[in-house]
């Protein structure tokens, strides 16, 4: 019985080094633990008008986990018709309830800014507070930070009978304002403010409330975040 356990000991001694050497399948993942991300924003992040599934946070999340990036739900911080200002405040109040680090954090504000007619530099002063609270809440990992552009609502069935070219001058200005910001930090900018001006000429892209994207506008904006953000987990 001695010798029989000792053949066997010596056979599970010659298996383990080959072990280090069977392929892993094709989809083999080696993180074992869930990614968590936080989305800041407005009404553009919580999808205002679409269903829950049609949010660009969601919509990523989902196409990261068909990639093997395992992902939980998205924990999302924003309300339709929110400033720079009143999206801090929401973040203060939220703070102590939220995790320690988040593996990936968004940030997308700043059309209400315009269209309630806020000065630029005031948009400047909280849009880099909010950007170092986006840093933090990835744990100081700036590579795991995005911002993204803001739309042009100017070219939606909404802004009939109002000033369209100077929406889109306001727009411009607010995203000039926000993109060097973000450049400033080494950050991520994804610029989807060209694609939302397809809903010009294109009413599909439009939700039933005439002014905000609809779930394909948002699968054209994740076609485009998605290749940025999964290098981040490479």
């Amino acid at each position: 019985m001695k010798s029989l356990k000792n053949i066997a000991y010596l056979v599970v001694l010659l298996l383990i080094p080959a072990m280090y050497f069977i392929k892993k399948p094709d989809n083999y993942n080696p993180m074992q633990t869930n990614f968590n991300y936080l989305a800041l924003g407005d009404s553009y992040t919580i999808g205002e008008a679409v269903s829950d599934t049609g949010r660009f946070p969601v919509q990523l999340s989902n196409m990261l986990k068909k990639n093997n990036v395992m992902m939980n739900a998205p924990e999302i911080i924003a309300v339709t018709g929110w400033t720079t200002d009143e999206l801090m405040s929401a973040v203060k109040k939220k703070e102590t309830s939220l995790l320690p680090k988040y593996d990936l954090v968004s940030l997308l504000i700043g059309v209400n800014n315009q269209y309630r007619g806020r000065d630029a530099e005031e948009y400047r002063a909280q849009f880099k507070e909010l950007l170092q609270k986006a840093i933090l809440f990835a744990g100081g990992n700036k590579l795991r930070v995005f911002v993204v552009s803001i739309p042009d609502w100017g070219v939606t069935p909404f802004a009939e009978g109002r000033d369209r070219k100077k929406i889109a001058e306001e727009i411009d200005l607010y995203n000039k304002i926000n993109k060097e910001e973000t450049l400033k930090e080494g950050i991520t900018y994804i610029d989807i403010t060209p694609e939302s001006r397809n809903a010009a000429n294109d009413k599909s892209l439009v939700a039933s409330d005439g002014l905000h994207p609809s779930e394909k506008m948002y699968k054209e904006w994740v076609d485009m975040i998605y290749p940025e953000v999964i290098k981040k987990f490479k």
